[in-house]
């Protein structure tokens, strides 16, 4: 989820670039045309938004300014995530591009997928997925040795339960082990693993054509 202390513009930037677009042309509408045969109580509102409207124009440019940063920095991931050959190229990346990867294998099997940008390497929710009006929760552990403990997927299971999601997926590079997967099984919980991983990118990727 993102920071408190985030801008509006650190917000739009973590989302796509439409966005930036929709906000600014609806802000731009707003000051220029609706706010002008609006009545204020208030002088001091008034006098606010008149002061924004005689500037609605540059209101809505400074809006467009993350458009650009939230196209390029999703290409990055697009363009990540099909250069991916084998569970080697996986595990190379750092725990945030292995994050992002998850993240826009979602998105491609039609997810709206909030990323958390807050957290640090396993600090809990990394992904929060939507579809059919359905909660998912995700977390990420890029461990290319170590395996995934019961102990970790106990504490999902709980964050899964409070946030009332309809399943949690944990996902690594590596393994899980045989304790980690009885506990989970007949839960709502996927454990994905390094292979499955790989398959489920494998799916997802654009295939280029020469």
């Amino acid at each position: 989820m993102a920071r408190r202390n985030d801008s509006i513009l650190d917000l739009l930037a973590l989302l796509p670039w439409w966005v930036s677009v929709v906000v600014s042309s609806g802000v731009y509408i707003t000051l220029s045309y609706v706010v002008p045969i609006m009545t204020f109580e208030n002088h001091m509102t008034a006098m606010f938004l008149g002061g924004l409207t005689n500037i609605s124009h540059m209101c809505a440019l400074v809006l467009l300014i993350p458009a650009p940063f939230s196209y390029l920095r999703q290409r990055q991931k697009s363009q990540r995530l099909d250069a991916q050959k084998n569970i080697e190229s996986i595990r190379n990346l750092s725990w945030r591009e292995f994050e992002q990867l998850v993240g826009e294998a979602y998105r491609r099997q039609g997810y709206r997928v909030v990323e958390n940008e807050g957290a640090g390497a396993d600090g809990g929710v990394d992904l929060w997925l939507k579809k059919d009006g359905f909660l998912h929760l995700v977390q990420c552990k890029q461990w290319r040795s170590k395996k995934v403990g019961v102990a970790v997927v106990r504490e999902m299971f709980g964050v899964m339960t409070a946030e009332n999601a309809a399943s949690f997926s944990i996902i690594t590079s590596g393994m899980f082990t045989q304790e980690a997967k009885n506990f989970a099984h007949s839960k709502p919980i996927d454990l994905v693993d390094g292979s499955q991983l790989l398959t489920m990118i494998s799916l997802v990727q654009v295939e280029k054509t020469i």
